[in-house]
């Protein structure tokens, strides 16, 4: 969650069963950066970090978390326009898992072909993805968050192309319009249709919609909005 999601509220939520902590999301080049400050000048919450100094800000998040939780793997959402920021990035130590953000839906990274927007070229996706998996360490893992049911995109078509990238994860705000739970049975089309890991998202509030996630297919759940004040009212590895 961007302007939220940071070391600080990491901290406190691994006590609730957490073993992976995804910082960000973070803006990586100029493009980027200056979509998010016209965010933040409308009062939504972004994190408002220089180029010049994003490297070594992830670099310290990401060691703050592991001082403390060694063996919590951190990943960390990045958005950007083309791989190379996001390359850099992975090259800091202790950084386990690089997630490529396809998912946010502001006005403002749509206009520059960023976020959701990049959903709408299942081709450009997939060679954004692929760049990002040739180049990194041997042990990091790449995660691609998506959001389904988009206007005129087909969520089956988009979790092949990730899957056939070589993602490691495909992370799902399996969102349904108009509903106010989340979109199971799309998970579970994707799951038969795929064999990548799926990481199941939104509206998961207690242990019952985190095993319906489990449940629909998908391999491992995330939660947002339902932690966003820095705890829990569960226990998410009793899932």
């Amino acid at each position: 969650m961007a302007g939220i999601s940071n070391s600080n509220f990491a901290l406190k939520l691994i006590p609730y069963g957490f073993d992976v902590i995804t910082l960000g999301g973070y803006n990586t080049d100029n493009k980027t950066i200056n979509a998010g400050e016209k965010i933040l000048k409308r009062g939504r919450a972004e994190f408002n970090i220089s180029e010049e100094d994003l490297i070594s800000h992830i670099e310290s998040e990401v060691n703050i978390i592991k001082d403390k939780h060694p063996k919590i793997d951190v990943s960390v959402n990045l958005r950007a326009i083309s791989p190379d920021p996001i390359i850099e990035i992975s090259k800091i130590n202790n950084l386990d898992i690089i997630e490529i953000n396809a998912h946010c839906r502001q006005k403002e990274f749509l206009e520059i072909g960023c976020g959701q927007e990049m959903l709408t070229n299942p081709n450009k996706l997939n060679d954004f993805v692929s760049e990002v998996v040739k180049k990194l360490k041997s042990k990091q893992k790449v995660s691609v968050k998506v959001r389904a049911n988009v206007q005129g995109v087909d969520s089956i078509n988009i979790a092949k192309t990730v899957e056939k990238a070589g993602a490691d994860y495909l992370h799902i705000d399996s969102m349904k319009p108009g509903f106010p739970t989340a979109d199971f049975d799309i998970i579970k089309k994707i799951a038969n249709e795929t064999n990548i890991f799926i990481i199941g998202n939104n509206s998961i509030t207690d242990i019952e919609s985190g095993q319906k996630m489990i449940n629909s297919g998908a391999s491992g759940i995330s939660i947002g909005r339902a932690a966003i004040n820095g705890k829990l009212n569960f226990d998410i590895s009793k899932i």
